[in-house]
């Protein structure tokens, strides 16, 4: 029988070979995928792709000492010599207190159905007719003049885990995907946007023909872009960049950055953070959700939970190892790959929608920017400072007028939350979610 018609039995096989070998505790992780995309250009098809692969890990404990091997090998001498040189390392590697398989209190015996698996898988074809219609639709728009083309990808993977605490889980999850980038405008004044959607299932795609028209709108709107000067202004980010807001938050409160204490927030347990009124939470368990899961890769039982609640910062992002380290459980959340350990990682995450709209945001700016584009990682994880390059719109008097760029914002992560409103126009597009947000007092440096 192929490991892939039994995963959980033939892990379950390898777990206990690795107790027989000498081994305390093992776990081993099953990983397999299967991929398409294709990609076209000024209507040409330029490339039509597929790939499959499979992979595993194992992971042995010996006391304190534990030790990874993975193999992309699934026969029975590999897997036999996997179990012999894990063991042989977990021997003589140096300790870890903190390592350690999850407790059989903390298990998932219970998978919910989270609808996470789209079993149609589209044809090559249907991908060529996805982007040829958004790209179309991008360049019927009046003063685009060129595209970088337009790509559709589709991909579903199943994970396996189990252990000799006795779990034994696996899962299955799709991703569809589509984007067109087009530029707008003629010699040294052309300007360049995008759009893109992605779902776990196709039907929830956004329309290929609405998808190339935002994109090619966007594009044309950017033309004749102005400077602005120096100013402490108001600054508010579309969703399309909104959602980098609540992934430095996570970044800054994940268990592994918190135990090293090498993150701005280490001691904000506690603290208020946000105005009152902001949540942010994190959902593995959203059906469809784009990173929703039932179990995390240490076969703990996930669970939303609110990271922040009324502006409060109330739990850390944490995994196994990050929980023993400071004294907490875990949250559930630990990600990992066939060759190295688990770590923390948030999944469906998102800051509630505000009470106030996206148009009514706007309205309160009399002197201010709308970030539609960031360019650049100048976020400082330690100290929490905050540059960025930007583009976007100038509001005036709660208006947008016209186009913005090659300016920089700056200001403290701190300040930043404690600034920031939210509207109400939150939509779950993607992995990270956030509806516009404002936030007052960034210094923009332009000319």
């Amino acid at each position: 029988m192929s490991f892939s018609n039994d995963p959980l039995g033939h892990l379950s096989d390898l777990v206990a070979s690795a107790k027989t070998a000498g081994a305390d505790a093992a776990d081993a992780i099953y990983v397999e995928g299967i991929s398409v995309s294709t990609a076209c250009r000024k209507g040409q098809p330029e490339s039509l792709s597929r790939s499959e692969g499979y992979d595993l890990g194992l992971r042995v404990l010996i006391g304190k000492r534990q030790a990874i091997v993975s193999s992309s090998d699934l026969s029975k001498p590999a897997l036999d010599d996997l179990v012999s040189r894990a063991v042989a390392m977990a021997k003589v590697v140096p300790e870890d207190p903190y390592c350690g398989l999850a407790p059989e209190a903390l298990l998932a015996t219970e998978v919910p159905d989270l609808d996470d698996c789209d079993p149609v898988e589209p044809s090559g074809t249907r991908l060529q007719q996805l982007t040829a219609e958004a790209e179309d639709a991008a360049l019927s728009i009046a003063g685009v003049t060129n595209s970088e083309g337009a790509e559709a990808g589709w991909g579903k993977s199943r994970l396996a885990v189990a252990g000799t605490n006795g779990f034994a889980q696996e899962r299955e999850g799709s991703g569809h995907s589509l984007s067109v980038s087009v530029v707008a405008g003629e010699g040294t004044g052309m300007e360049r946007d995008y759009d893109y959607s992605t779902a776990v299932y196709g039907e929830d795609l956004e329309s290929a023909a609405e998808l190339g028209r935002t994109a090619g709108e966007k594009a044309v709107a950017r033309l004749n872009p102005q400077k602005v000067e120096t100013a402490q202004v108001p600054v508010i980010f579309d969703p399309r960049v909104s959602s980098s807001l609540v992934g430095h938050l996570s970044s800054a409160i994940n268990g592994s950055s918190v135990a090293r204490g090498t993150t701005f927030l280490k001691d904000k347990m506690g603290a208020q953070l946000f105005g009152k009124g902001v949540q942010i939470i994190d959902d593995p368990l959203r059906k469809r959700g784009l990173r929703s899961k039932a179990f995390d890769a240490e076969g703990v039982a996930t669970q939303t939970r609110h990271l922040i609640s009324d502006g409060v910062l109330q739990t850390w992002i944490l995994d196994l190892r990050s929980a023993r380290q400071l004294g907490l459980e875990t949250t559930g959340n630990a990600s990992r790959g066939t060759s190295s350990p688990p770590s923390p990682s948030a999944t469906n995450l998102y800051m509630a929608a505000g009470d106030i709209s996206r148009d009514d945001l706007i309205r309160g700016v009399t002197s201010g920017l709308y970030v539609t584009e960031l360019i650049g990682m100048g976020v400082n994880g330690i100290t929490g400072d905050y540059s960025r390059g930007a583009g976007g719109f100038w509001i005036e008097n709660g208006e947008i007028t016209y186009p913005v760029n090659e300016v920089t914002i700056a200001g403290s992560l701190l300040d930043m939350f404690k600034n920031m409103t939210p509207a109400s126009d939150l939509q779950f597009r993607f992995g990270t979610n956030a509806p516009t947000v404002r936030v007052d007092g960034l210094t923009l440096a332009g000319i």
